[in-house]
């Protein structure tokens, strides 16, 4: 077999974390060898990447925190297209991270190397002229979302319906009683499972509502426990924050302790994001809830073009997940979507097969992993060629 190249670029964690599934998918796939190069993090590092400078230099969010390293991100794109040009790989996957993975494509453009891009930009929900600009670009497009393809193909603009990640995060494998047990949390008391984001900017709007929300169930539901999973970004913020709530909280971290908390808990109160994803994928009855500031809550109202936030709901094209935005977003609104949840139960056989329908619109249950199907799609385009 003809020994391939592939060129890989991820600018962030998650996607760190697609393109380690991808190359390990694309190698057992593959009977030669490939030899992959590019840009990434410790996922795509564990498969055989040399990265060439630190993906962590791409991890920026903001405009405030974007701004002083303006001149160094130009000096990596002028360095990564140049580097790719004298590769002269296969193929180039970019990985999500739009802000510079498209700038390095938009480069390439005229060249002999097949672009793929893996993870659509959301043109769907806001500003639906991208997908006119990056198929002047782009040759084919991965996408996680089945409703996805249509939006790019109409430009011209291949595009392939893989399947999205969240179904290969192991969920299924966690177990709720063996979290309970390792935490000393009885096996018949009720549990919160509260997510208030990853970044501070969610956190800072959403904990001090979810504070008051778990103390007037608390005093309702003497026996609850709360449980809070972090992540890395904004671990030391919730913990000391959570030191002045008038009741004990439980805070984990890591990915297993994460979906043990979602299989242990009765109810989840989490910000809107992936993270709605993966409860339900968990079946963990849950209300999504989301606030910004008036400013950019108003600026938002006027780009965003969906119905709702979670990605449940849009493919349902209903609220299976209550949703609590902006206003909605409250102690008492709050409170009451809990206590429907707790008293009623959505542990009811309609719920439980609209989120497992919603899960097998996104890959579930198919043959092939959804980092399977995008291998199969990356190997079809080098095979081809441009």
């Amino acid at each position: 077999m003809i020994k391939r190249r592939v060129y890989i670029i991820a600018g962030e964690p998650s996607g760190d974390l697609l393109g380690g599934r991808l190359m390990k998918a694309m190698k057992n796939q593959y009977d030669g060898e490939i030899d992959f190069i590019g840009i990434g993090g410790p996922h795509m590092e564990a498969e055989g990447l040399n990265s060439l400078f630190p993906m962590r230099e791409l991890s920026i969010m903001g405009l405030a925190e974007i701004l002083p390293h303006i001149p160094k991100l130009l000096k990596r794109i002028k360095q990564t297209i140049n580097d790719v040009r004298k590769q002269k790989p296969d193929c180039l996957i970019t990985i999500d991270a739009p802000g510079f993975t498209f700038r390095v494509a938009k480069q390439l453009k005229d060249s002999s190397i097949p672009l793929i891009h893996y993870v659509a930009p959301t043109v769907w929900a806001w500003k639906p002229g991208r997908a006119k600009k990056i198929a002047q670009f782009l040759d084919h497009l991965m996408v996680l979302l089945p409703f996805e393809p249509p939006y790019f193909e109409k430009e011209g603009l291949s595009a392939t319906f893989v399947g999205h990640s969240v179904i290969e995060s192991g969920i299924e494998l966690a177990n709720g009683d063996q979290f309970k047990a390792f935490h000393g949390i009885p096996a018949d008391v009720p549990v919160l499972c509260v997510l208030p984001g990853s970044r501070q900017s969610e956190t800072s709007q959403l904990l001090p509502i979810f504070k008051q929300v778990a103390q007037k169930l608390k005093n309702n539901y003497p026996t609850l426990r709360i449980v809070l999973p972090t992540v890395a970004t904004v671990a030391q913020y919730v913990k000391e924050d959570t030191l002045s709530w008038e009741l004990p909280v439980l805070v984990v971290e890591g990915e297993s302790e994460k979906f043990g908390a979602f299989k242990a808990a009765d109810v989840a109160l989490a910000a809107s994001g992936t993270v709605s994803l993966e409860l339900a994928l968990a079946q963990t009855p849950t209300v999504i809830t989301y606030r910004l500031k008036k400013m950019t809550h108003w600026l938002a109202k006027r780009l965003i073009k969906v119905k709702y936030a979670s990605i449940v709901n849009l493919l349902h094209n209903q609220e299976i997940m209550p949703e609590l935005i902006q206003d909605d977003c409250n102690v008492d609104r709050i409170y009451h979507e809990i206590v429907k949840i707790l008293e009623q139960g959505q542990s009811n056989s309609d719920h439980i097969q609209a989120l497992e329908s919603a899960m097998q619109m996104l890959g579930q249950g198919e043959e092939l992993l959804p980092s399977e199907r995008a291998a199969a799609c990356v190997l079809s385009i080098i095979e081809k060629g441009k």
